[in-house]
């Protein structure tokens, strides 16, 4: 018998009633829960014990089931003429992750990021790190690295041009401009929020050397250089999309890369981070299997496992982890999930580790995945504005009922006048 409690706000299923409906384990449920897919909250009769929404269960009962793909879905509504985006930047195809058909795996265990933005901008094949420090347009004043970076984009969208009309060659080398200016407005804000005596490179040092100079901590090095090469970019995420989205109208190429930064400043993207200490923080007060069960009975999402696109575990975090000294409360948690959730880490909880095996600050994560995503944005930015179309979706309507476009047109004289008739006549 399935057992459905009535709520306040909808139906919800106990765990044995969710599983029946699912045909799954209880790990799947939970994984389930940790990504998002089904909404969990605490039995107000047994707060130990969770119950889950009833429509979301039967939702994913139905996607097993066999209901539409994602993808078929998506041809019908992302754009007019272009439902997928062609892209030729990076994908994600048998467990990994490629750039321009290059294994990201591979190339973080001898590329820097300055040359993998050569390879995703289409740079020469000898790159070199650019000037920043000439090329910046103001100095920071104060706030962290996320607002220098608004900043400096923001000065630049209002005043650089259009790409709108522009030869790739022309948008190539402000590209170059731009994240010099991005990043070197990153490392002053870093200097700025507490190691004002921090060693600086030139403004030629590869870009992970200066970052852990910046921090204080150059045996980092090597370890950011590893997540920045991982991060550079991943397809079509939120901050991607909305960065092609901006290219597409034409906008300023600083104006696009701006649209990235303000989508990955949410909290389900960039701001993954502040979740995983919560949970790391939890977990030092207990244990960690007791903080896992607990996130999942309030319905929180626990974004430090599992991905999507990698079934068999994400490859960038593994790339990370196997080469950090990971701390003995951040590896408890990895084992607790996989026994829990049967998920592995992810990118999210490879780079919370790092930080914390490297004693980087607590911004070190979105600093590290903001300059490295930022080279990605670039590229997706270079790649749709040469495309030349603008991205446009429709709406699926789901509002209030709309007259019909019978009932909209005015109605003759002839009309009108039979109408009068009419009404004479039922009233005689």
């Amino acid at each position: 018998m399935i057992n459905i409690v009535n709520m306040n706000r909808g139906q919800w299923l106990d765990a044995a009633a969710a599983l029946a409906l699912l045909h799954v384990r209880a790990q799947t449920l939970y994984a389930n829960v940790s990504r998002g897919r089904i909404r969990a909250r605490p039995d107000p009769e047994q707060p130990r014990r969770s119950l889950y929404h009833a429509e979301d269960v039967r939702l994913w009962a139905q996607r097993r089931r066999g209901q539409p793909r994602r993808e078929r879905v998506a041809a019908g509504t992302i754009a007019w003429g272009d439902p997928i985006l062609p892209s030729a930047i990076s994908t994600v195809a048998h467990g990994r992750l490629w750039y321009r058909g290059q294994d990201a795996v591979q190339l973080s265990e001898r590329a820097d990021l300055e040359q993998v933005a050569a390879l995703l901008w289409e740079l020469p094949a000898q790159p070199r790190s650019p000037p920043t420090a000439r090329h910046t347009a103001h100095t920071t004043d104060g706030g962290g690295a996320l607002q220098a970076a608004y900043r400096e984009l923001a000065l630049r969208a209002g005043r650089d041009a259009p790409m709108y009309g522009r030869a790739a060659t022309a948008l190539r080398a402000e590209a170059v401009l731009l994240y010099a200016g991005l990043s070197h407005a990153i490392l002053q804000a870093i200097a700025a929020q507490g190691h004002p005596r921090a060693r600086t490179r030139r403004a030629t040092s590869p870009l992970h050397i200066r970052l852990a100079d910046a921090w204080r901590q150059p045996r980092a090095a090597d370890a950011i250089r590893r997540a920045l090469v991982l991060l550079a970019d991943h397809e079509l995420n939120a901050s991607t999309f909305a960065t092609r989205v901006a290219a597409s109208t034409g906008a300023a190429l600083s104006a696009s890369v701006l649209a990235g930064f303000a989508t990955l400043s949410g909290p389900m993207h960039g701001g993954a981070a502040a979740a995983i200490r919560a949970l790391v923080e939890a977990a030092q007060a207990t244990d960690a299997e007791r903080a896992i069960l607990a996130a999942l009975a309030q319905g929180q999402t626990l974004g430090a496992f599992g991905h999507p696109l990698y079934p068999d575990g994400d490859v960038r975090a593994a790339a990370l982890l196997r080469r950090l000294t990971v701390p003995p409360l951040y590896q408890s948690l990895r084992s607790a999930a996989q026994q829990l959730l049967g998920e592995a880490p992810n990118v999210d909880f490879a780079l919370c580790a790092l930080a914390a095996a490297m004693r980087l600050p607590a911004d070190a994560p979105f600093v590290l995945f903001a300059l490295a995503r930022g080279v990605g944005w670039i590229a997706h930015a270079l790649e749709q504005r040469l495309a030349g179309t603008l991205i446009r979706p429709r709406a699926r309507y789901i509002g209030a009922p709309i007259e019909s476009a019978q009932s909209e047109r005015v109605p003759t004289n002839r009309q009108m006048n039979a109408a009068v008739e009419s009404s004479a006549a039922l009233r005689r």
